[in-house]
């Protein structure tokens, strides 16, 4: 999968501001191409889970839909841990046609994104590749 560099940066941002909490988000997109970048509230305030704000996620998933996209990305960050799917993850994956990207902050001088396939309990791992702005 392919993002702009903007978004991955956007992502490094949010799970450096919310540390010590997991921070959260979605990236809505169309036909594989990022459009619209979404920082979520983690309702839970945990640096060992995350929820989506229910209102928030309701509001961005109308917006996705009016506009014709779709859920191209879940993210959240491990504080410290690896950017690797928790068993929780996986249990509360609920969206498999998207990629789930987790931000590990175990070096938060050199933040690691990984991109991932999450569906009937099976991790698939993902390249992500990051490109300029202008190719989006």
């Amino acid at each position: 999968m392919q993002l702009p560099k903007s978004y991955v940066d956007q992502m490094t941002a949010h799970a450096l501001e919310d540390d010590p909490d997991e921070c959260c988000g979605i990236i809505a997109g169309r036909d594989g191409r990022a459009t619209k970048f979404y920082r979520m509230t983690n309702m839970e305030h945990s640096p060992y889970r995350y929820s989506l704000d229910p209102k928030e996620h309701f509001k961005v998933n109308r917006e996705i839909e009016d506009s014709g996209w779709e859920v191209m990305v879940i993210y959240h960050s491990h504080t410290h841990t690896e950017a690797y799917p928790s068993k929780t993850d996986v249990r509360l994956a609920s969206y498999p046609e998207a990629f789930y990207i987790l931000v590990s902050l175990m070096d938060k001088k050199a933040p690691v994104v990984r991109a991932y396939r999450i569906g009937e309990e099976q991790i698939l791992p993902e390249t992500l590749e990051v490109v300029p702005d202008s190719s989006n």
